[in-house]
């Protein structure tokens, strides 16, 4: 089973832009969709991007479309998230989950990692 880890978050200026790491471990990385989640204080987790195991299909929840870029670098085992025109509503620990299963075509989250915090001052 993989063990993901973020990196990346920070404390950035409104209209800056931060990339977002996620690296795993094991050996099915390749075969399994990946998403970006992230957690405000005091709300639920939400997703913000998900892509496809191959990296040929991506997803963005409405809030961050335009400014927000998921991709995966298989080769590395490695899934990013480019973050652009930074909002404060953008603040959240942001957390990056493996599908439960290889060939998945919808993102059921299975491993999660232990979050990393983007703090985007007005």
């Amino acid at each position: 089973q993989e063990q993901l880890v973020e990196s990346g978050g920070g404390l950035v200026q409104a209209g800056g832009s931060l990339r977002l790491s996620c690296a795993a471990s094991g050996r099915t990385f390749s075969r399994k969709a990946m998403g970006w989640f992230r957690q405000a204080p005091g709300k639920e987790r939400e997703v913000v991007a998900t892509i496809s195991w191959s990296g040929g299909s991506t997803s963005y929840a409405d809030s961050v479309k335009g400014r927000f870029t998921i991709s995966r670098e298989n080769a590395k085992n490695t899934v990013y998230l480019q973050m652009n025109s930074l909002k404060p509503e953008d603040t959240a620990v942001y957390y990056c989950a493996a599908d439960s299963r290889e060939w998945g075509v919808v993102l059921i989250p299975g491993v999660w990692g232990q979050g990393t915090l983007v703090t985007v001052s007005s």
